[in-house]
């Protein structure tokens, strides 16, 4: 069986045109931001389902149901991870590699890059959504393959995140795999949210300045947040929640 995970229901809608084989398994969830706590799946969806504020049973028909599906794959399974690069992404690729990792099956695990970007296009951190069908295949032609390091790796990645370790979470980023692009960029920009001086995080600073010296509009801070400080991926939700918090303590 061949599964095609997307992080997001932006890029389902278009993906079908592309005419890629396989099943398809949306994630829909935020892991960049909330509550992780949990011993076990069960109790991690718990603790995400109170965090989001949605009824248990809302919550697993959204997002459980699509997890399951990951779980329950059959033996010889292949697993596409259509994830980009930045901080958001790589966050919910790594708790999907965790849980690929637990399965007791034999797998094969591509990682599904925005290839047909460059670094200075301005997509680059965000690339799947406007893609074509054409420039999807073209990503999907450039999958990376995951060795079985790759998988254990991203599992310690998951793992250090999910404990809050930044400084594990450091020393890991310096580890190089092509299956995990940008990682020291990315794993220091999630580092620079809690600076140990108890100062303002990287996001917090950069809101700041954008109110002070361009405007206090949400819509037009997102905008200007997303061309200095787009690898870290954030949506309106997890964006308002920081910009709540700075107009505040204004």
């Amino acid at each position: 069986m061949v599964y095609n995970i997307l992080n997001g229901d932006s890029l389902a809608y278009s993906f079908p045109d592309a005419k890629i084989e396989g099943e398809i398994i949306v994630v829909r969830e935020g892991l960049i931001d909330g509550e992780l706590s949990g011993d076990n799946l069960h109790d991690f969806w718990q603790s995400r389902a109170r965090y989001v504020r949605i009824t248990e049973t809302e919550y697993n028909n959204s997002v459980v149901k699509e997890f399951e599906k990951i779980i329950n794959a059959p033996n010889h399974s292949e697993f596409n991870l259509w994830f980009e690069y930045d901080l958001f992404c790589q966050v919910n690729m790594w708790f999907v590699i965790s849980i690929i990792n637990s399965l007791p099956i034999k797998k094969k695990v591509f990682a599904v890059y925005t290839s047909y970007l460059d670094k200075t296009n301005k997509q680059f951190w965000n690339g799947f959504g406007p893609a074509k069908s054409d420039e999807l295949k073209v990503c999907y032609a450039d999958r990376i393959p995951l060795s079985e390091a790759d998988i254990n790796f991203g599992q310690e990645l998951w793992k250090a995140y999910k404990n809050g370790n930044l400084e594990e979470l450091t020393n890991l980023s310096k580890h190089q795999s092509s299956a995990f692009p940008y990682l020291q960029e990315v794993v220091k920009a999630h580092v620079d949210r809690f600076p140990k001086d108890g100062t303002k995080g990287r996001p917090e600073k950069v809101i700041e300045d954008i109110i002070k010296n361009i405007s206090t509009d949400f819509h037009k801070v997102f905008e200007e947040f997303w061309n200095r400080e787009s690898i870290y991926g954030f949506g309106d939700t997890q964006l308002k929640s920081l910009y709540d918090k700075v107009m505040h303590y204004r």
